[in-house]
Order: C-alpha cells, then structure tokens, then sequence
C-alpha cells in the first residue's frame, strides 16, 4: 500500500558541516555512493531539526506531532541504474527524541530512528542544543547565533553557493536494520532559504572518533539555520546496499562508526 505524503513545518533545521579527506570519507560509504567534493573536500554534518504539525495528508495541522531529531549526513553521488549521476545524502544514522519516530520509522514512513534526549535554548537568535542517544553511542553539542555571513574559512564562496550546494540533497538514503537495502525519502519545500549560523562550539562523538577519522582529516566548514518552512516527505523506492568498506575493515555493522 502507498501511504500519503507526510506534511509538516520545520520550525528550525540546523545544518553542521565538515570538510572530510575525501579518502577518509570513501572507506565509510557503501555502494553506491561516492562523496562529492567541494574545493578538494568531502562535506559531511548533522541535521539537527525540529519539526511540527507532522501528519499525513489529509489531517488537520492541530493533530500533527512535534519533534526533535538528529540525522548524520554526507554529501554523496551516485549513478542511477538508467546511468544517471544523481546526488543526495547517505544517512548512517538518525535519532530522535520521540517515541512515534523510534517505533513507526522504517515501518510507516522511512527511516529508522534511535531514541535520544535533547536539550534546545533556541531564544533571539541564539541557539544552545544538546543530544544524546539512550544507547549512549552518539552525542552532540552546539552553541550559535544567527549572523550575516559565512566564515571566510568556509569551502563555499557566499551564502547562495552554500544555500544551492545542500538544496541539492534534498534526497536522502538511510541505513536500515535490514542491512542489504537503504530507505529513501525526498524532503519537498514550499521554499528553500538558510542563515548563517556563526558556531561559537560545537562537539560530535562520530566526528571526533580518531578510529574514523584520523587527525587533521576533519575539520569544521560552516553552519545554516532554517526556519518556518512548510515541507512534505516523500517515500522513495528502496535503494540496493552493495556491500560496506568499514564493515569488512572491522567487522562490525555498516553504520560508519555511529552505532
């Protein structure tokens, strides 16, 4: 059965990005999926978003759900089986503070969620989160405010380059606890636009794993906030996994590290 499109508002969606060795970001992807480069780097963050009025069409806003969520990210291409390069982002892990998202993701809609608990101050522009699995695997720190510019150290040139680099993942594959198959979801907006986000301090346990990411193969790029966007998720077919580096590497499950 093709269930409706899931509508909603994102109140608030956080975009911290890391410029990676692209040799270092390879050896974590599975195939298909190749990292794409901006100025010589792979880019790789965490989605940190807050979404309301989360239903299916045709309910009514006032019966949608609220709720805090973390997804970790890479920028990737790929080529389709009709020889299509297409670009989007390998998801490895998602968590979220709600329970409807641990038990219906990757069932009802796609997407399977970890639970975490998280800790938002978002007041006047200034932003003050903290997540943390239950399983005590992934945690995440970020202070910011909202400002007018990029870093001057940034891989992208303006906020339009950036704005325009991270439209085009609006697609996105996620691992699955079935391990042969990727779930696919498209996030749909009614509008795309992002502000800065100047990071006073920001701390990811995948990030700062030397075992993943040796030092000096990491660094971070820049941050976006968005706000008040009307959005649909679209359920996408499943995508084929052809097998995983970092698993053979160390024998554990393909979830780069994050579980």
């Amino acid at each position: 059965m093709s269930l409706p499109a899931i509508h909603g508002l994102i109140r608030r969606r956080i975009l911290v990005n890391f410029r990676v060795d692209p040799v270092v970001m390879q050896r974590l992807l599975p195939e298909p999926f190749r990292p794409v480069l901006v100025d010589g780097a792979a880019l790789a963050g965490i989605c940190l978003i807050r979404l309301e009025q989360v239903r299916y069409r045709p309910l009514p806003s006032w019966l949608g759900m609220s709720s805090e969520n973390a997804a970790h990210r890479v920028a990737v291409r790929w080529v389709a089986p009709g020889g299509e390069e297409r670009q989007g982002v390998y998801i490895p892990r998602r968590d979220s503070g709600s329970l409807v998202n641990h038990l219906a993701g990757g069932r009802l809609f796609p997407g399977e969620h970890h639970r975490a608990a998280f800790s938002v101050v978002d007041r006047e522009g200034a932003i003050d989160l903290s997540m943390r699995s239950l399983d005590g695997e992934v945690s995440v720190q970020l202070q910011g405010r909202q400002c007018t510019d990029l870093p001057s150290t940034s891989s992208f040139t303006c906020l339009q380059a950036a704005s325009d680099f991270f439209e085009r993942g609006a697609v996105g594959y996620s691992v699955k606890a079935q391990r042969d198959r990727l779930d696919g979801l498209r996030l749909v907006t009614k509008e795309w636009r992002g502000e800065p986000l100047a990071v006073e301090a920001v701390q990811s346990s995948f990030f700062s794993d030397r075992a993943l990411f040796p030092k000096g193969s990491v660094e971070f790029d820049c941050a976006l906030v968005m706000r008040n966007i009307e959005h649909e998720w679209l359920r996408l077919p499943d995508l084929p996994e052809a097998g995983h580096v970092q698993e053979k590497r160390v024998g554990h499950r393909p979830t780069i590290g994050l579980s």
